[in-house]
């Protein structure tokens, strides 16, 4: 008791908590080289390290596998192929089927058929290279096209509908047919997949694995091993780069480790290279959207008939979630009274493909967005004409049109700010004027303006993954342990995290540590995914932060003989807002340590009020809707079909802000990943279903000299009407369909040139450009 009565203590405001641009949490050491990734980390005595036998066919059935002559190699100490795999060769994140090492049948290029441990990389790969394997050859389907015809899908097709758009269409005064195809693309993080697996006692293991989902690698390494979930913990401490790519795809990597630590009882290592990775690993699905929509004179769309064709790949991986998301994102910001939307995962016999960054959002919108031009076109209106009379209603109005396809309303719709803020930045009007009167004077090049706003759903659409969990450590000198559910892949959810709890304990962030993933610290994680991060795990970690709050406030107020609700935390101390009793924090942490008080708990978040299903493709499956717009302006050369996207101006709703400068930072990095995938990232196969864009040879990511001149604004004043996260809003995903402004400014300058804009393709690379100025194919 004596502790309390001794002189006021000194403290100060505390320093990082939310709203405040604070750095990332691993900024210095990503800039300096001193972040460790796993292969950065000292390997255990005696590691193994891993390679993969490749199929090289696209197709075909396995005759036989002779591992005779790799196994005498030097330095090798087992090589593995789907019999020695002690549990399920299954391998799959939902449906079952999707081998880990294929068995009877190749299904792809590329696809791993066996993989081998030796003492270094160099001896695995020469080992890998002696592997003969017996193929005898099968019919392959390499396009969607050839998929649809052949009605060859990975799962069941899919129909979202409401109303009767064929009886819409047939009664609209215009009636106008159409179709868009896009390209996939490759994540290309800066880390490749790897993953080193420990063996332990018994049949325990650890692995550490780069991945989005430790849960989900938990689960098919155990699956793999034939051991319970209990035996398997999986460490995540930063990824270099993800973005979907290492949610299910991870899986198999730790897998190949895990199966080949087992065999050989030593820690084994499997780090893919750049060729490796792009062949093996999946990509975002490419595909084709189809569409008849009716329309009035002024542009009001009457009915809509789409279908979307995604190229799933071989097997199902996550192809029916991207399916769902993309029919659900199809309406984008339009109301549309009568439409049915039916969506195809094609089956082909090229690498699955997987989730990536807006998971098949882009590819919904992107369909869409061709059909509102080839609206506008048709009519001799501008895109935001047309945009005008097709809008859902803004937030207090209600006519009706508010609601989406699949039947949730939209109650939170700030576009209409979001497309004012864009107005004071850029006059959209003037610069078309402008730009014509460019064109007019120049032959060659030609320039075109584009405007795209987004409304993207915040949630899983499955509403069982829209949860979290998070453990809480606080220490008697003051410091805050923290771990939850999700992973750092360099988007910094860390930091969030961390400024949440400094804000719930009032102190500076620097005295809260945030830890490693691990599936041993909070069990039955989701995927750090959906943009979800920060929404789920910074409200676990809060409940948990409140829990021992409580605690400690319950303790101060025994001390001091007032009301636990008298309690307020903040400036590094606790005080009674009831009297003159004040403490620092880390005297308050000491004493309960004293009075045998808990300082450590977890906490628990499940997102409220949504459901969906799937079955009639129905429901709420978004918790909220986060808007956008960009204004981007481009250039294209009629000669070479060569173009850039000059500037772009953004205006992005990110609710009340954890952190403006990670938020600005996320808004950036996807508008110019989108860029890629609408300008310059093209995957090519061919005609035996190689892929032949497998490095940066040949594979075009933006660089710097592609990122445009671009301004960046947050909504202000615009907190999200739900109870997220201290008002904020998800902010990973939604600018990724920002790029689609670049990509209609192309599309636009195609046009001022004379060209047929309504044949330009995604990615809208110089060929791409030059086809549909000239009309003329090449190929």
């Amino acid at each position: 008791m004596n502790r309390m009565i001794r002189p006021e203590p000194e403290t100060r405001p505390a320093q990082g908590g939310v709203r405040q641009s604070v750095a990332h949490e691993s900024a210095e050491r990503h800039v300096t080289g001193k972040a460790i990734y796993i292969d950065d980390a000292g390997e255990p005595e005696g590691c193994l390290h891993a390679w993969t036998v490749m199929s090289d066919r696209a197709h075909a059935a396995i005759t036989g596998i002779d591992t005779a002559e790799a196994a005498a190699m030097p330095g090798v100490a087992a090589v593995v192929t789907a019999g020695d795999i002690p549990g399920r060769n299954d391998a799959g994140p939902i449906l079952p089927g999707e081998p880990l090492l294929a068995d009877s049948v190749v299904e792809n290029w590329g696809q791993a058929i066996a993989v081998v441990a030796a003492r270094t990389e160099a001896e695995a790969r020469a080992a890998a290279a002696r592997v003969t394997v017996g193929y005898e050859d099968r019919p392959a389907i390499l396009t969607v096209d050839q998929a649809l015809a052949a009605e060859s899908h990975v799962i069941a097709p899919m129909i979202m509908r409401r109303g009767e758009a064929a009886s819409a269409i047939a009664a609209a005064p215009h009636r106008l047919d159409g179709e868009l195809r896009f390209g996939g693309q490759d994540h290309f993080y800066l880390e490749s997949q790897v993953a080193m697996a420990i063996p332990g006692e018994d049949d325990a293991i650890h692995i550490h694995s780069s991945t989005q989902h430790p849960t989900e690698v938990q689960h098919v390494v155990s699956r793999l091993l034939g051991v319970p979930y209990a035996a398997v913990t999986v460490e995540v401490r930063r990824m270099g780069g993800a973005f979907g790519g290492k949610e299910s795809q991870a899986s198999l990597i730790a897998g190949m480790a895990a199966v080949l630590a087992c065999k050989t009882g030593k820690p084994v290592k499997l780090r893919l290279n750049r060729d490796t990775d792009m062949i093996m690993t999946g990509k975002r699905h490419g595909g084709l959207a189809r569409y008849s929509i009716g329309h009035d004179g002024d542009g009001r769309i009457l009915g809509l008939d789409m279908i979307i064709a995604l190229d799933a790949g071989s097997v199902p991986d996550l192809s029916g979630p991207v399916l769902t998301r993309a029919l659900c994102h199809v309406d984008n910001v339009y109301y549309l009274p009568a439409v049915t939307v039916t969506g195809y995962a094609c089956k082909t016999h090229t690498v699955s493909n997987t989730a990536f960054r807006g998971f098949g959002g882009p590819q919904g919108m992107l369909a869409m967005e061709s059909a509102v031009m080839r609206v506008a076109d048709a009519l001799g209106r501008t895109p935001e004409e047309i945009r005008a009379v097709n809008g859902y209603d803004p937030i207090g109005r209600d006519t009706g049109r508010n609601l989406t396809p699949y039947g949730q309303p939209v109650r939170d719709n700030v576009l209409p700010r979001v497309m004012e803020r864009l107005a004071e930045k850029v006059d959209v009007a003037a610069r078309r004027r402008e730009i014509a009167a460019f064109n007019a004077t120049s032959p060659v090049v030609k320039k075109g303006l584009g405007v795209f706003p987004v409304k993207f759903g915040i949630s899983f659409n499955l509403p069982t993954l829209n949860q979290a969990g998070a453990l809480l450590h606080v220490y008697t000198d003051g410091s805050v342990h923290l771990n939850h559910g999700g992973t750092e892949m360099g988007q910094g959810l860390f930091v969030k995290v961390a400024q949440v709890v400094a804000e719930a304990f009032g102190i500076d962030i620097g005295h809260v540590r945030p830890s490693s993933t691990r599936t041993d610290k909070v069990p039955n994680t989701s995927a750090t995914a959906a943009s979800s991060g920060s929404d789920l795990n910074g409200m676990a970690a809060l409940a948990a932060a409140e829990t021992l709050r409580a605690r400690m406030a319950a303790v101060a107020a025994d001390a001091w003989g007032c009301s636990a609700a008298d309690i307020v935390f903040g400036d590094n101390a606790v005080r009674s807002s009831a009297g003159d009793g004040r403490m620092r924090f880390v005297d308050l942490a000491q004493l309960c340590w004293e009075r045998r008080v808990s300082l450590s708990a977890t906490g628990f978040y499940a997102t409220p009020d949504i459901h969906f299903d799937q079955g009639s493709m129905t429901g709420e499956p978004f918790y909220y809707f986060a808007y956008g717009a960009c204004v981007a302006e481009a250039a294209i050369d009629t000669l070479t079909g060569e173009n850039r996207i000059l500037s772009a101006h953004i205006v992005h709703d990110v609710g009340t802000s954890l952190n403006p400068a990670i938020d600005i930072g996320q808004i950036e990095g996807a508008f110019v990943q989108g860029l890629g995938w609408l300008t310059t990232e093209e995957l090519w196969w061919d005609g035996e279903g190689r892929l032949r864009t497998h490095a940066p040879s040949t594979y075009k990511i933006p660089t710097s000299r592609d990122v445009p001149a671009m301004s960046i604004s947050l909504l202000d004043e615009a907190p999200n009407p739900r109870p997220t996260i201290f008002r904020s809003k998800a902010v990973g995903e939604p600018p990724f369909m920002l790029a689609i402004a670049g990509w209609l400014a192309i599309r636009d300058a195609v046009k001022n040139a004379g060209g047929k804009a309504e044949t330009l393709t995604a990615p809208a690379t110089g060929e791409a450009v030059l086809r549909a100025v000239t009309g003329f194919d090449a190929q």
